[in-house]
């Protein structure tokens, strides 16, 4: 007898997310995760990828105006960002939310607040091993570290909180190719450990090498879903998104302006 799979932790259900009342920013949108899987959204600037984090994580109040959001099995849409925090999930913004007047220890030492001395130091440690510079740099201030340090420590500090969701906007901007590649390759230890992930990313190429799944949103709608194979093979996507199909994608862009009608 085949088992049923195992149920989603994150259930998002055709949700509508407006601004200002009026301006559709999310129409329709559905997908679930599930445990430890890493879930890349793809996608151009303005479709709508910083929007659907926000939504999921209540950081937009009274959105979404319609659909469900669901973590393990329990509606999170329109509560305040403390409760869906407290259920278990945590955002790293595109911008890392960190204090940067700070040091890295301080930094971290919030992310620990009201946490037992013996998990802290246990949680502390498995930071220090994801991420060994943050150990060398414990006692300098977050703002003179390097971009790559910076979104280590955002992400060492939300590990912290033992999420059950982790939300990440953009974790390869502004970094070099080696520290993109460091950071990624720590995403798959995190999700390995039992993290779920949901990423956002306009790197398709990295995305796609670390991701179970992902999809496509454009205008606020997503317009295709499957693995990365599925999705690398997909002539639009290789060229628009890959730059590996036919026109003139120009290196290091993660998409471009494409006029030939699409396949989705």
């Amino acid at each position: 007898m085949t088992e049923s799979p195992a149920p989603p932790i994150l259930a998002v259900s055709s949700i509508e997310t407006l601004y200002h009342d009026r301006i559709y920013a999310l129409t329709g949108v559905s997908l679930e995760l599930r445990e430890r899987e890493i879930f890349a959204v793809l996608g151009p600037n303005g479709a709508g990828k910083t929007t659907l984090l926000k939504t999921i994580a209540g950081l937009l109040k009274d959105q979404p105006k319609k659909g469900t959001i669901r973590l393990d099995g329990q509606r999170i849409e329109r509560q305040q960002p403390e409760e869906v925090a407290d259920a278990g999930v945590v955002f790293v913004a595109e911008d890392r939310g960190l204090f940067r007047e700070l040091t890295v220890a301080e930094n971290l030492e919030l992310g620990m607040w009201g946490k037992p001395r013996r998990q802290s130091r246990e949680d502390l440690e498995t930071v220090h091993t994801l991420f060994p510079r943050l150990r060398e740099r414990m006692q300098q201030q977050a703002d003179t570290l390097s971009g790559g340090e910076q979104q280590m420590l955002a992400i060492g500090r939300s590990l912290l909180r033992r999420p059950r969701l982790l939300l990440l906007d953009e974790p390869s901007l502004g970094l070099t190719p080696e520290m993109s590649k460091i950071v990624f390759d720590a995403l798959v230890q995190i999700s390995q450990a039992g993290t779920t992930i949901l990423l956002v990313e306009q790197n398709a190429r990295l995305a796609l090498r670390v991701a179970h799944r992902a999809a496509i949103l454009e205008t606020g709608r997503i317009v295709l879903t499957g693995t990365p194979k599925e999705l690398s093979e997909h002539p639009d996507v290789r060229d628009v998104y890959l730059g590996i199909g036919g026109g003139d994608a120009t290196e290091g862009k993660s998409f471009r302006l494409y006029r030939k009608r699409r396949r989705w």
